[in-house]
């Protein structure tokens, strides 16, 4: 058993753990560590550290391990990140509560009218200041505002769209892409 009886004090070889030896059963080492846990191993886990010559023989054992481990090193790896062309460059919420305070004495066509009117203003805008990616969150309820800006989209010549990414937005946005040649 290397020696190891009670009142030693050992440290673990894989953990940085120190305490005293204070009873030794069936081959089996219990230590009672600094920080007050009662820890049971076998000797082969642990090294005497209270024998100064034995401290010495092991610590040349132990800076070559700690210098074969520093020169391994884990290797980090790099997660794709999307590029930024590829990000979407605005946002349009088009919710209604976005757009006026209070919808009170406004009807369903005046609604829908505004939104319109918002997403037109908006895909101008963004086609005046050269701005590729455009994302028109509109929600899923009953479709018709998705029709509506399918419609309004399908106007004009110089752009293409499709369902937004849906990890984002989910089912209720539609991403607008500005070719910028036309």
């Amino acid at each position: 058993m290397k020696g190891i009886k009670t009142g030693d004090r050992v440290e673990t070889i894989d953990d940085s753990l120190k305490g005293k030896v204070v009873a030794v059963r069936d081959r089996v080492l219990h230590i009672l560590t600094d920080e007050g846990f009662e820890l049971q191993l076998f000797p082969e886990e642990v090294i005497k550290i209270n024998d100064a010559s034995l401290l010495h023989e092991t610590s040349a054992d132990a800076d070559k391990y700690l210098a074969e481990k520093a020169s391994y090193k884990r290797r980090v790896k790099m997660r794709a990140r999307p590029k930024e062309r590829d990000a979407p460059k605005m946002e349009v919420d088009l919710h209604i509560h976005k757009l006026v305070p209070s919808t009170r004495g406004m009807t369903n066509h005046d609604m829908l009218t505004l939104q319109l009117d918002t997403a037109r203003r908006q895909l101008e805008f963004a086609i005046r200041k050269r701005i590729q990616k455009v994302v028109f969150i509109h929600g899923v309820g009953e479709g018709i505002l998705k029709m509506e800006l399918e419609y309004l989209f399908g106007r004009y010549e110089n752009i293409k769209f499709y369902e937004a990414d849906y990890q984002k937005y989910g089912l209720g946005a539609t991403e607008v892409y500005i070719f910028q040649n036309a």
